[in-house]
């Protein structure tokens, strides 16, 4: 079991960049697929982003690709999202989720994580 804590948010203008971090406490993080997810007021939570236990396996949603970049580091038990180029349509508040899987498989629906955090606010003036 993990329990995934988010950090790293902020209120930033278009065109800057934000790194979040997720730090899962627990022993086997290198167990779990990671998940980044962000829901916006008023809106459904969407899938940003994921990382397989295998580093090289990693699935990002249209709207971000070449601007997000997930990693992980298992000997730190955190994943991170880099954002990069930011836009007032990123504002979300972002969550961080974890699920056991197998090593290359990749969930990317909401409804697949077992655990989240409680999420940390990103907001992108204009």
């Amino acid at each position: 079991q993990v329990q995934p804590v988010e950090s790293g948010g902020g209120l930033v203008q278009a065109g800057d960049s934000l790194r979040l971090s997720c730090a899962a406490s627990g022993r086997t993080f290198s167990s779990y697929a990671m998940g980044w997810f962000r829901q916006a007021t008023g809106k459904e939570r969407e899938f940003v982003a994921a990382i397989a236990r295998s580093p090289d396996i990693i699935y990002y949603v249209d709207s971000v690709k070449g601007r997000f970049t997930i990693s992980r580091d298992n000997a730190k038990n955190t994943v991170y999202l880099q954002m990069n180029s930011l836009k007032p349509e990123d504002t979300a508040v972002y969550y961080c989720a974890a699920r056991a899987t197998a090593y290359v498989y990749v969930p990317m629906a909401v409804a697949e994580y077992d655990y989240w955090g409680q999420g940390t606010q990103v907001t992108v003036s204009s």
